[in-house]
């Protein structure tokens, strides 16, 4: 049985490494990839060929029963082995269409977005991987744009002030942040719907702002729920007040399977301080601020909007190296004494 790949030329991700190369070829599973494969997360052909991999003379698909990717463009004349198993992130909400289309073709798509939040199931979730690692990112990113200094430094000549941070959403990829401005001397405040944020937040440093509400914004698996009206205007107005006073705001308020809610209006950026940030993790699903574009910098007054959707790829070969262990994790589930076994709960639920 063959593992491959499609590759993307505008992800710097890849989803094998040489370390999981050797893996599948330990479980039975023949690796080939097309030639410069991981050059773009810093692996080059050999470390492939020593871990056991084949490497095609041309970048064209090779034919495998088993396609993994982090997240290949779907062009509606993709041609994969009939029988084969796509295995990445797709994006099924926007690519309805095409992946109708592969499955008419005989591919199998498995969307790794579903993946379910179980205890079995963490050591196979690339969101949260790739979460941690997109929030880290995206606080450097913010402080490259600001033109300040960010810890409290009391000198001969006077003290410079501590520079104040606002994460909006303390997911995954907020709590990361908020982590990373702490490590680096900002003070620190976050919003979240879910209650259960707050001690998350206190453990890190931060201060957690919230609004009371008798509901608890948090579903059974653990993600952030579309609230009230009511509760939306007086968040609203929280977010006002804080806003206005904060150097930096990183966004990262998501809800699956929907727009992502917006969270910053342009009067709120007109009421930032000059050289203020506004980092928007949330553009690829229609962003949080009202001013946000997806994979552009922005300079609207004195506020720098940032939108861009490639943090975690901005870091490519560790996220590379976390996202394809879970990617095996996930493959050799599926693998059963040589074939594919698709009884498994966790298979089901990513399997289109």
């Amino acid at each position: 049985m063959k593992i491959s790949t499609i590759v993307d030329s505008k992800e710097k991700r890849v989803a094998i490494t040489p370390e999981t190369a050797k893996k599948y070829s330990e479980i039975g599973l023949e690796v080939t990839l097309p030639r410069d494969y991981g050059i773009t997360a810093m692996f080059n052909d050999s470390d492939y060929i020593a871990a056991g991999a084949k490497i095609e003379k041309t970048k064209n698909i090779p034919e495998a029963d088993l396609y993994v990717a982090v997240k290949p463009s779907l062009a509606k004349e993709i041609k994969l082995k009939r029988g084969s198993y796509l295995i990445a992130l797709l994006s099924p909400s926007h690519n309805k269409e095409i992946l109708e289309k592969l499955i008419a073709a005989g591919v199998h798509p498995c969307a790794l977005e579903k993946i379910p939040r179980i205890t079995r199931a963490q050591s196979m979730d690339v969101l949260s991987s790739q979460a941690n690692i997109s929030g880290y990112r995206a606080m450097l990113e913010a402080l490259y744009h600001y033109a300040r200094i960010v810890p409290m430094m009391m000198t001969a000549a006077g003290t410079v002030r501590p520079a104040k941070v606002l994460v909006v959403g303390a997911g995954i990829a907020g709590l990361q942040a908020i982590a990373t401005a702490k490590r680096l001397g900002a003070i620190v405040y976050a919003f979240d719907v879910r209650i259960a944020a707050k001690e998350q937040v206190e453990s890190l440093g931060g201060t957690f702002i919230s609004v009371e509400d008798e509901k608890n914004g948090e579903t059974a698996g653990g993600y952030a729920q579309e609230m009230s009206d009511d509760y939306k205007k007086r968040q609203m107005e929280k977010l006002a007040q804080m806003i206005a006073k904060m150097d930096i705001v990183i966004t990262t308020a998501q809800i699956p399977e929907k727009q992502a809610p917006l969270l910053v209006t342009k009067e709120m950026v007109a009421s930032m301080p000059p050289g203020a940030i506004v980092l928007d993790m949330a553009t690829e699903t229609g962003g949080n601020c009202e001013l946000s574009k997806r994979d552009e910098t922005l300079i609207v007054g004195n506020v720098t909007i940032i939108g861009h959707t490639d943090f975690a790829a901005r870091v490519a070969n560790d996220s590379s190296q976390l996202f394809a262990r879970n990617v095996f994790n996930f493959v050799s589930l599926m693998i059963k004494d040589g074939k594919i076994d698709l009884t498994d709960e966790i298979i089901q639920a990513v399997l289109i």
